[in-house]
């Protein structure tokens, strides 16, 4: 009698199979439990590698003299001290502002110049301002009495953007730090990025290309969003500077950070432009107005004509994931989105060429003279 039970044939199968679905298991947590670890820092790590790519070619110029380590050293604290050092300088002079138009307050000695005459000549808006400005300038108290609890909305908003303002300066000296550990690794971290590439495309001519026209978009988007900038500063720079606008270069500068953090430069053109009016003669004033607000609109024409200078993409392909990526994920998005479409494109292309696949079987069309054959 056989007391050994007959072998299944499908035994080996499911082991396999749950084999197979444990090791998925187990990678799908690990890869979760990865995601969730990056998650919160996802942000920083993009700037990370962005910044990363636009310091590398300074980086290997400085490391020929000052060597690997001490060249990364120094990009990185060069760019924590230029975030940190202008925070320091503004939080320190409106701290002492606040401090004492707060110590005015209480003492009862602040005072406020009178309204300019000619404000009360603007259209709409001049009386009511000519009323208001008076009244703050006579009787601050009465002021503050009618007119406080419509600066609380704005105050409230003024705070919540100081966070975040002071959040978002935080986490770009945290990009800094990690991107120049990112340029001391360069080399390494250009052969991951090119087996990643190479991975999840299944080619290996193009890995190394993509990861090329990516360096070369982050770059070339970059070189144009500061170089618009620094001319619509340039330009607008020269008005401040003709009329006699006070702190004219703080303002300029000012001008110029918002235009690298493409925030419109209307946020400081109008005010002054508003100066100006109530201030000056009507003929120079007109002149400022016009040149201010041309000036401030300049970069929606300048934008298309350098951003992707030199790039093997169309540029109608660049310009348009400049302003979807702005619109969909702001100042991040204004470099990940022509990245993204840039390979994108460059993989359609590849396709539509019909290339030969691997095992080298044609999937382009036959021409007229084969068909012949």
């Amino acid at each position: 009698m056989d007391l050994n039970p007959p072998r299944s044939d499908h035994a080996p199968a499911h082991s396999t199979v749950l084999y197979v679905a444990l090791q998925l298991a187990l990678t799908a947590l690990l890869v979760y439990a990865c995601g969730r670890i990056i998650l919160p820092i996802a942000g920083i790590l993009l700037w990370s590698v962005i910044l990363a790519v636009l310091l590398y070619p300074l980086h290997l110029r400085l490391a020929v003299r000052l060597g690997n380590f001490w060249s990364a050293l120094l990009i990185g604290l060069v760019g924590v001290a230029v975030t940190l050092v202008p925070l320091i300088m503004v939080a320190t002079s409106v701290g002492s502002t606040v401090y004492t138009l707060f110590s005015n307050l209480q003492n009862n000695s602040l005072t406020v110049p009178p309204p300019p005459p000619r404000l009360a000549d603007v259209p709409l808006v001049g009386q009511k301002l000519t009323e208001i400005w008076t009244l703050i300038a006579t009787n601050l108290p009465v002021a503050l009495a009618n007119y406080g609890q419509m600066l609380r909305g704005p105050a409230a908003w003024l705070v919540s953007s100081t966070g975040g303002l002071a959040a978002s300066v935080f986490s770009f000296i945290l990009s800094f730090a990690i991107a120049a550990v990112i340029a001391a690794y360069g080399k390494g971290a250009a052969a991951f990025a090119q087996r990643l590439v190479r991975t999840v495309i299944g080619s290996e001519t193009q890995g190394g290309r993509l990861v090329a026209l990516t360096a070369a978009t982050i770059r070339g988007v970059a070189l144009g969003v500061v170089g618009v900038a620094m001319i619509q500063s340039l330009l607008i720079g020269v008005a401040f500077f003709a009329m006699g606008i006070p702190a004219a270069g703080l303002l300029t500068l000012a001008t110029l950070f918002l235009g690298i953090v493409q925030v419109p430069a209307t946020l400081v053109t109008l005010p002054v432009v508003a100066y100006v009016l109530a201030t000056e003669a009507a003929t120079p004033a007109i002149i400022f107005t016009v040149w201010t607000l041309a000036a401030g609109l300049s970069d929606n024409v300048l934008k298309p004509l350098m951003l992707g200078r030199g790039l093997d993409v169309p540029m109608p392909v660049i310009l348009i994931g400049v302003i979807g990526g702005m619109l969909a994920d702001g100042l991040l998005g204004l470099f990940m989105g022509p990245v993204l479409l840039a390979v994108g494109h460059i993989l359609l292309m590849e396709w539509l060429r019909g290339q030969p696949n691997e095992e080298g079987v044609r999937i382009d069309h036959p021409t007229p003279r084969e068909v012949r054959r």
